[in-house]
């Protein structure tokens, strides 16, 4: 898949998700929010919380892997919790912070 950035970035919508069967894995993805600032992400997390249950109902399955194949891409594996999806898989540690709220 090729995608034509420009002309996802003319639609009137925040995000794109693309998903089908994957040959070596339950399903595959691509996330496109250009409207965010991101042309393509990585690996969304986010996105995963509503192709889980998709394909978990599609395959009959309630643990699932996942690949999202962007340029850098990355394997996710997805967990059927009753209403919630656990989401796991390897990372990389970008940021270390601390947020203080209050008054």
């Amino acid at each position: 898949m090729q995608p034509d950035f420009p002309a996802i970035a003319a639609l009137d919508t925040f995000a794109i998700i693309a998903s089908a069967p994957g040959e070596k894995v339950d399903f595959v993805s691509r996330f496109f929010a250009p409207r965010a600032g991101i042309p393509e992400d990585p690996v969304t997390g986010s996105a995963h919380c509503t192709l889980a249950p998709y394909w978990s109902a599609r395959l009959r399955k309630t643990s699932l892997i996942a690949s999202q194949l962007s340029a850098r891409g990355g394997e996710l594996r997805c967990e059927m919790a009753g209403e919630r999806v656990l989401i796991s898989g390897a990372t990389v540690e970008y940021l270390r912070g601390e947020i203080s709220v209050g008054a």
